[in-house]
């Protein structure tokens, strides 16, 4: 990654440009049985249509806080970086009540119903299906993103030392993610091509972190589990050695 990168969105970029079909995202839900790998230009082309869904259908500008409610997932990882490309500060599990746009997956519905801003949904069905049935009062996220551009430009800068991620005990700015992120990666570590498996959740920035952040600054990519604890240890160790992973975070 280039030095000069000082927002997630500059790490997507420049990993785009370094090898744009390597994978960064393989995604397991052992409760489903479900695989996906995403390599980074797939990742970029979902993070220009989510990115252009929050600035433009949703009207998010620089400086507004999205409450993101998803678990350990994908599209998990495609709305943090889309948050990062308009300049919306992402706060992991926050408080709809409080924020300005709230995404949901199935399962918190109810609670962020709270948030008076514009609200989306994800179904999280397999190959980012759509609900069987809209929500009432939510954006179905598998619905609009679709039509959505392939390419995004912000309309206004985005500022690297404004708050670009919120988790619990720490709020960080675009420049402090990147840091951090890169100092994880060294700690673990990473190197360009490093292949991490993660079975934490996105609750924590040791979280987003391993899988996320830390390989992307890298340049490397993560195996990111949901639902970990489901999978014996005999198929784990054969997940191990079939993704070819070099670094294990297992705790889940």
């Amino acid at each position: 990654m280039n030095a000069s990168d000082r927002t997630p969105a500059d790490l997507l970029r420049s990993a785009l440009a370094a090898d744009p079909a390597r994978p960064l995202v393989t995604f397991y839900d052992d409760a489903t049985g479900e695989r996906v790998e995403l390599s980074v230009a797939t990742v970029a082309n979902w993070v220009a249509k989510t990115a252009n869904l929050l600035q433009g259908d949703l009207a998010a500008e620089p400086g507004d806080r999205l409450a993101l409610l998803l678990p350990a997932h994908w599209q998990s990882a495609v709305w943090l970086l889309a948050c990062s490309s308009v300049g919306v500060c992402a706060e992991i599990g926050g408080d709809p009540a409080g924020a300005d746009l709230v995404v949901s997956g199935p399962s918190t519905l109810e609670a962020a119903r709270a948030c008076s801003g514009e609200r989306v949904a994800l179904a999280l069905r397999p190959l980012g299906g759509r609900f069987p049935e809209p929500p009432a009062g939510f954006v179905d996220y598998a619905v609009e993103v679709p039509g959505q551009g392939d390419r995004f430009t912000p309309f206004a800068p985005v500022d690297p030392d404004a708050p670009a991620l919120a988790v619990p005990g720490a709020e960080l700015t675009g420049a402090e993610l990147v840091e951090r992120a890169r100092a994880d990666a060294e700690t673990l570590g990473l190197l360009p091509g490093s292949r991490l498996l993660s079975g934490r959740p996105y609750d924590s920035w040791e979280g987003v972190s391993t899988g996320l952040y830390a390989p992307l600054a890298a340049g490397g990519s993560v195996v990111l589990c949901r639902n970990l604890d489901r999978l014996s240890e005999e198929d784990l160790e054969k997940r191990i050695e079939a993704e070819k992973v070099t670094v294990c975070v297992i705790e889940t």
